[in-house]
């Protein structure tokens, strides 16, 4: 049995990239894995109780980012800790390795020898990105400072799975900086998709109304919306007849910006739909009623939109380098050579008045084929079972 943990993930319901990689592990590993936390008010690792896992199924998206721990098991876990004085950690079994999908907080960090004592197989960690040290300036402060210490720390497992070449790339170029003389192995294992249901019509949709064009993921500063509603309202200035739709969750100390400026876009009467955080069903459908969708975002550690866009039939205009540029690169995108409003709202205006280029863009963009999270996992613990421990931590 492998062991997942699952720290952050069962105690938000936030559905960034990270935790939508973690839960879609949790489902797929099923039985043959068990998902556990350092739980701060035991000051130990335990598995998982019911409330956790109900989280981790929820797939109703949340403003929250942040951890939420209930006082009910606040008070739990420290009658347990009182109990239990001499033996705070709570994991019995054989486990054969671990996973580590998180991107794990400093306390995690310094507790990992602990839950590796525990586990006799290779431990591995996935590897997201690194954008914090690129682009320091449009990531929240926390994380700026937090990475450094990480890319550290992930030097304790025996393997890493990046999850694009172009993270895989960042961190053997970053510890190559550090001069760090063994490292683990790396391996790109670009992440899986949720496969659309059987029957759905992938061309897109035809209507007198205006079209729709989606923008999905989270609103903070490097995902680039200021430059998107920039583009948009050019084409509405210029009569252009299109409906923007955004979804995903305002990141506080980033999102701020882009958040405002929604709110002024629909107080001038530009049509602007910001759904917010939204569940599962709502996303689905979303791509399924858009005529194509804008990933403006300047940089990605994958882009988990896009390919959830071109699964489901939908053209992507997105940044045409890094990460999103091993996506597009095989078709069905608008790969952008920079993601500034003229080049986005020529590319937007471009499919709106080009039905042709549409629809050859979609049958592109549905011919493509990704893996799921079955397959995606089933990758990634074959790949665990050719690992060695490389010390004994």
């Amino acid at each position: 049995m492998l062991l997942l943990d699952l720290t952050h993930t069962s105690h938000t319901r936030a559905r960034t990239g990270i935790q939508r990689v973690a839960r879609a592990l949790w489902r797929q590993l099923g039985a043959n894995a068990m998902p556990v936390t350092r739980d701060p008010f035991l000051g130990g690792w335990r598995p998982l109780e019911p409330w956790e896992l109900a989280n981790l199924a929820s797939t109703q998206g949340s403003e929250r980012r942040h951890a939420r721990w209930p006082w009910s098991a606040k008070w739990r876990s420290r009658f347990r800790r009182i109990l239990r004085r001499n033996a705070p950690h709570l994991l019995t079994g054989n486990f054969t390795g671990s996973i580590e999908p998180e991107l794990f907080s400093p306390v995690v960090g310094r507790e990992l020898p602990r839950v590796f004592a525990r586990v006799r197989g290779p431990r591995v960690a996935l590897f997201h990105d690194a954008i914090s040290l690129r682009l320091p300036e449009l990531t929240p402060p926390a994380m700026v400072a937090r990475l450094p210490g990480y890319l550290h720390e992930l030097l304790q497992f025996d393997g890493i799975a990046a999850i694009s070449e172009d993270s895989r790339d960042s961190l053997l170029g970053y510890w190559r900086w550090l001069g760090v003389p063994d490292t683990p192995p790396v391996i790109a294992l670009p992440l899986g998709v949720d496969p659309s249901p059987a029957g759905v019509d992938r061309a897109p949709p035809s209507s007198a109304a205006p079209p729709v064009i989606l923008s999905v993921g989270t609103l903070e500063g490097r995902k680039n919306h200021l430059a998107l509603f920039a583009a948009c309202e050019m084409l509405w200035v210029a009569g252009v007849a299109f409906t923007l739709r955004v979804i995903g969750h305002a990141d506080a100390p980033t999102g701020g910006a882009a958040l405002e400026r929604i709110r002024a876009l629909q107080a001038s009467g530009r049509p602007v739909r910001y759904d917010g955080p939204a569940d599962d069903p709502t996303i689905a459908a979303a791509y399924d009623e858009c005529a194509f969708t804008v990933y403006p975002s300047l940089a990605e550690g994958f882009g988990l939109p896009v390919i959830e866009s071109l699964a489901r039939g939908r053209p992507c205009i997105c940044l045409g380098r890094g990460a999103l540029g091993e996506i597009s690169r095989a078709g069905g995108c608008v790969p952008l050579d920079n993601v500034e409003p003229p080049t986005l709202a020529q590319a937007i205006r471009r499919l709106l008045e080009s039905p042709s280029e549409l629809q050859a863009l979609s049958a592109t963009a549905s011919a493509r084929r990704f893996n799921d999270w079955a397959t995606y996992t089933a990758e990634l613990t074959d790949w665990i079972a050719t690992l060695r421990r490389r010390n004994s931590v």
